[in-house]
């Protein structure tokens, strides 16, 4: 738990990030930056930056960078005001859903809240495929190595490249 002064205790939180089209890194710098002058979900970590081969959707589309953010969430927040977050950092970069799985200027996905056990079909809390995806555990476990196991880092797919900071 992380506390902020006179207020309550606040749980992690985990975003993860990726940009596929266009200035990726640019991408991804806009909406970290974004979600740090946001005051609703204060961020507490940003990991490295890895470069990975897209993992379905279409076979022509680039490679990505991802990252993952931690913040910081009042105890029993609703999972989807921080969807909503998503979605509109999402829209800030011009996020056009066209192909499932295809290239996009940026995709963010609610990865892991803190004491939240969600199955709906609008939002999966944990993400429902993050032990699968090895772009998600690389960055993940430098946050939160108490999330990762490594033996699941090892099973999980796709190939990763640590290229270093925002």
């Amino acid at each position: 738990m992380t506390q902020t002064a006179g207020s309550e205790p606040l749980v992690r939180a985990f975003l993860g990030l990726g940009s596929n089209l266009g200035d990726r890194q640019g991408y991804l710098r806009r909406a970290v930056d974004q979600l740090r002058t946001s005051r609703e979900f204060p961020v507490i970590a940003v990991s490295n930056v890895y470069e990975t081969e897209p993992m379905g959707g279409p076979d022509d589309q680039g490679a990505f960078l991802n990252l993952v953010v931690e913040v910081a969430v009042p105890p029993g927040v609703d999972p989807y005001r921080l969807l909503r977050e998503c979605h509109r950092l999402e829209a800030a970069a011009a996020r056009v859903r066209t192909v499932h799985w295809g290239p996009r200027t940026l995709d963010v996905d609610v990865v892991w809240i803190d004491g939240v056990d969600l199955a709906d079909p609008a939002l999966t809390v944990p993400h429902p495929r993050w032990k699968e995806r090895r772009f998600v555990l690389a960055p993940l476990a430098e946050l939160a190595p108490d999330l990762v196991d490594q033996e699941d880092l090892l099973r999980a797919g796709g190939e990763v490249s640590n290229v270093g900071t925002l």
